[in-house]
């Protein structure tokens, strides 16, 4: 009898990349290389799900070892991501169908979803493609948004490095506005991502400590943005310290429940399209106390910064790719390795197998426990929490004064199907 083949593995990233998230590559492409007896070739989607629909595939076979082995250290989206989210098998089958049209072509078995929310989404419509359209696959979602906002798993690998860089750059800004606040700057606002949760504005209360204290606001997303409130402490903390630093989520709402930075766009998933809180803030400021103000958006600086990423991210970004094709290779379908806090002191995790349907399209706030009653700075139980996330360092490699990041051949494997499909 002729020997079968092992299915091939799709990967693909999703959404926002992050500093982390060609850790998880490097994570299930190095696995997947393990266990060649069972998983042939791990195909990459160029641009994520994209690829797929489109056969715009990467054969990871043609890199070698260490060019891999060097993803982890590199940030972004080595193969390209995308904002696309499959839309219901009742809207549009077609899509489905050139799913399976592709994974058959291409001996494909196993799906590897490297996302947050919406992408835990597609992976779950994917997942059910046996049962509803005949076709077997196993679809695993493997965890990615710097937001932290995935229900189950303790954190989500690239919030980590993120609220290292906003922690990092808030004690080092505020270091600066100290210094001049006699007669220049006397608040500094840095706006951060968050739409909806407020797990990166919350970083920015870890730059101040016992040994380290700081002046910091913290506008967050779940908390009503009170205009006199704010001014009020602004005023209170510029009088006893001279300066004051703001941190504000890009989805900070007023009392309308509208986003104060929401100019009517919308992003590819139908969000709203959000940014320049900051600068609004910042009038009110000069507006209402007249004081003298700077403002920056750390923006992409944030989720790329992986010249200060966290150790502990690091290391469970890998973990999270590596037991994704354990998994699968236990024949799980429809489920997404999520991490699971031991201990706090010392810190211990371990990574556990969670369901899909409790994930996709779910976010996790921050609890009330976290946030301090006056709703602006976090309580010792967020600290507590936030803490071993940015612990550790593990900095790239460098060369003249620069790390130096993996650039894939990233070749594309030949079409097998004549039809194109525009996406």
């Amino acid at each position: 009898m002729p020997k079968v083949r092992p299915k091939n593995a799709f990967y693909a990233q999703s959404g926002g990349v992050t500093a982390v998230i060609n850790a998880t590559a490097c994570g299930v492409i190095e696995t997947a290389r393990k266990h060649q007896n069972k998983i042939g070739k791990v195909y990459a989607g160029h641009n994520g799900i994209i690829g797929a629909l489109s056969e715009d595939l990467i054969d990871t076979s043609r890199e070698r070892p260490r060019a891999i082995a060097a993803l982890r250290h590199t940030p972004s989206g080595a193969f390209g991501s995308c904002r696309y989210k499959l839309k219901s098998l009742e809207e549009n089958r077609r899509e489905y169908e050139r799913l399976i049209e592709v994974f058959a072509a291409h001996n494909i078995g196993y799906f590897f979803y490297n996302g947050g929310g919406d992408s835990a989404d597609t992976c779950l419509k994917v997942s059910q493609l046996a049962e509803t359209m005949g076709y077997p696959i196993q679809a695993i979602h493997a965890p990615k948004t710097v937001d932290n906002d995935l229900p189950i798993t303790d954190n989500c690998p690239g919030f980590g490095s993120v609220a290292k860089y906003i922690a990092v750059s808030t004690r080092e800004a505020s270091f600066d506005v100290a210094s001049m606040a006699k007669t220049s700057t006397k608040v500094f606002i840095l706006e951060v991502m968050g739409r909806h949760a407020g797990w990166i504005a919350a970083a920015g209360g870890l730059a101040s400590s016992a040994d380290t204290e700081i002046p910091i606001l913290i506008l967050f997303p779940e908390v009503r943005f009170d205009r006199q409130k704010f001014m009020n402490k602004v005023d209170q903390l510029v009088t006893k310290h001279g300066y004051v630093s703001v941190v504000v989520s890009e989805g900070l709402k007023g009392p309308d429940d509208r986003f104060l930075s929401d100019q009517g766009l919308q992003d590819a998933f139908g969000h709203a399209q959000l940014g320049g809180v900051a600068p609004v803030v910042a009038g009110m400021v000069k507006q209402d106390l007249d004081l003298k103000y700077h403002w920056a958006v750390a923006d992409y600086l944030q989720r790329a910064a992986r010249h200060i990423a966290s150790r502990t991210d690091v290391d469970q970004a890998y973990a999270i790719g590596r037991e994704a094709v354990r998994m699968a290779l236990k024949g799980e379908n429809a489920v997404m390795p999520a991490i699971q806090r031991v201990s706090n002191k010392p810190y211990k995790w371990k990574i556990v197998k969670a369901p899909l349907h409790k994930i996709a399209n779910v976010e996790k706030m921050m609890p009330k426990t976290f946030i301090t009653r006056d709703g602006f700075g976090i309580t010792d139980k967020c600290r507590e929490y936030l803490t071993p996330l940015i612990k550790g360092e593990d900095y790239p490699p460098y060369r003249n004064g620069l790390p130096q990041y993996i650039r894939l051949k990233n070749k594309l494997v030949t079409k097998k199907l004549k039809e194109q499909f525009i996406v």
